[in-house]
Formats: C-alpha cells, structure tokens, sequence
C-alpha cells in the first residue's frame, strides 16, 4: 500500500513482469479488516513537513469512524492498530528509493 511497484527492469533481472502479479491477493486477519479499512480511509491524510509524511491527521477520525461505522467500543482498539501501521508505513515511505 506504502511502497512502491518494482520497475519492470527490476522485475526483469528476477525473470519476472507485470502480469506474474496480476490479481493477486493477500488475507487479512479478521481483527485487522476495521483497523485497515480506516488506513485506507484516511490514505489522503497525511501531515506533511519539509521532509515528507510525518503521520495522519488524527483530526478527521471522527468522520472516518462514522464513514467505516467503528463502534465507540472497538475505537481504542483500532487507533492503537492504526498507529502500528502508521508507524509501519512511515518507515517504507522513508525507505530511499531504490536505483
């Protein structure tokens, strides 16, 4: 979701192309589907600095909950999964880009 499709040069030098990738899916365990459907809500949300991304602007969750219909129940649950990610795609979009 974070990181970049490899080049088709990249995929090449593996004997590999485009296509070899095509439809491919992946599971997601079930206590993770809310945290990553409010991610991908919240993909435009970026605070950014003169570095790049810095992390989400937390000041649109109460929209995104009500838009991915998260219970005040499970909210703590999944901002703290959602922070995990955050963190995780931080590191990848920090990650210099590969030649």
């Amino acid at each position: 979701m974070f990181s970049p499709a490899p080049s088709s040069a990249a995929l090449g030098e593996l004997g590999l192309t485009e296509d070899d990738f095509a439809g491919q899916e992946f599971d997601v365990w079930p206590e993770n589907w809310v945290p990553l459907q409010v991610l991908s809500a919240m993909q435009t949300q970026w605070r950014c600095g003169p570095a790049g991304a810095i992390g989400l602007d937390y000041n649109v969750l109460p929209e995104i909950w009500r838009r991915c219909k998260v219970p005040p129940a499970e909210r703590d649950r999944v901002f703290s999964d959602l922070q995990v990610m955050e963190d995780a795609a931080l590191a990848e979009l920090r990650k210099p880009a590969s030649k």
